[in-house]
């Protein structure tokens, strides 16, 4: 593998997805990254299985292009080990709790004494500092604390996201940041810790609307799909699915207005001269959109409105989306096959593409301990070393 990142070295203690999906980004554009797992296996390999070993799906999407060995860093070969492996690494990556990495031996002042530039990447799901700094979440508890699933569907009862968007968006904030780190190490020679927490970024997604709420206090309460600061917005039926459309601003109100055939009705009333009052009459727009689409197919709605340069898209089933021939035709999603799998997995990239240097998803995720030999024998340790350590069930 090349790449912006060739020559850096990532340790990745990351379970689920903040960790190791940040650090699967520093992969897929060059950077040599080692998971270490769990002699057994960690309990993010696990989690959707789709193959004969039980890997689950969620674990083939944030671990290709890495490297991985069994260790456990509880004992005292196990520390060694891990001393040799910091030594020789520029980054370590870990989304644990802060107590968990004093255990391990982890936190940024143990990895300091074994390496001065040794940057560490941590995420928690509350921050520091704050009386709930030391309690563990998932990305659900991001969403229900920012605000974002009390304005999710219509309030009783509220819903949370059926995707991670708060762990994928934490991993893409440490991703950012350990750049930035490695920027800086690279005109200081200073390492330091970069520190995320899901908290933080379900906060900064939904920080228009607390801000809203903060200077104006707008009091908004959830609406289902329909838009509050704009119209039409919201998901109609057609006569065969349903379709998204989103106008934002005067000039796609008017290009809206032109499609319906009725611009003196739509641009004339006061009642829709600007966003904040279609949104405030959102529910008399949503109607006649409503009427448009269902004399429609999905097909024809989405292409009638694209074409009229207005934001659109059909509500796809998983299964719709694969096949989409949009989706199909960006080379988005690479077949990646894995050991035990019925099908090759359709992984996506990494969803921002560079021209001169371009990531690439070189290699499969790897399977449990797959590189643990050739890992400890690059830091020192002969055949007998090795054996030794498995013996003593410390690999």
């Amino acid at each position: 593998m090349g790449g912006v990142l060739d020559g850096v070295r990532v340790l990745d203690f990351g379970r689920y997805i903040a960790g190791p999906y940040c650090a699967t980004l520093l992969a897929e554009f060059g950077a040599e990254v080692i998971r270490v797992e769990k002699r057994d296996g960690s309990e993010d390999r696990f989690v959707a299985p789709v193959g004969e070993g039980g890997e689950g799906a969620l674990f083939l999407q944030v671990n290709r292009n890495k490297k991985c060995i069994t260790l456990d860093p509880m004992k005292p070969e196990g520390q060694e080990v891990m001393r040799r492996l910091v030594a020789t690494s520029d980054v370590v990556v870990a989304n644990l709790p802060p107590q968990t990495l004093r255990a391990m031996k982890l936190d940024y002042e143990s990895l300091k004494a074994i390496k001065p530039d040794i940057i560490l990447t941590t995420a928690t799901a509350f921050g520091n500092p704050g009386p709930w700094s030391d309690r563990v979440g998932f990305d659900g508890v991001g969403q229900v604390m920012s605000g974002a699933v009390y304005m999710t569907g219509k309030g009783d009862p509220p819903y949370r996201a059926a995707v991670n968007w708060v762990d994928f968006g934490t991993a893409l904030h440490c991703a950012f940041g350990t750049l930035a780190a490695l920027i800086e190490r690279g005109k200081s020679g200073r390492g330091q810790i970069v520190e995320g927490a899901l908290l933080a970024t379900a906060l900064s997604f939904t920080n228009a609307t607390l801000i809203e709420q903060a200077v104006i206090s707008a009091n908004r309460v959830p609406s289902g799909n329909l838009g509050q600061t704009a119209a039409p917005a919201d998901i109609y039926r057609t006569r065969d699915g349903w379709v998204l459309c989103q106008v934002t601003g005067h000039p796609l109100f008017i290009r809206w207005a032109r499609l319906m055939g009725e611009e003196d009705q739509w641009l004339n009333d006061p009642r829709f001269a600007d966003d904040i009052k279609r949104g405030d009459n959102g529910p008399v727009i949503s109607e006649r959109m409503a009427r448009w689409c269902a004399e429609r197919t999905t097909q024809e709605a989405v292409d009638t409105l694209g074409k009229s340069m207005i934001p659109a898209g059909p509500v796809l089933s998983p299964q719709q989306a694969l096949e989409h021939p949009h989706i199909r035709a960006t080379g988005f999603m690479q077949d990646v096959d894995y050991p035990g799998l019925p099908n090759p997995a359709p992984t996506m990239r990494a969803a921002v593409r560079l021209s001169e240097t371009p990531g690439e998803i070189v290699t499969r995720p790897p399977t449990l301990g797959e590189h643990t030999d050739r890992v400890l024998a690059d830091i020192g340790y002969d055949a007998d070393a090795i054996a030794a350590l498995r013996s003593n069930g410390i690999i």
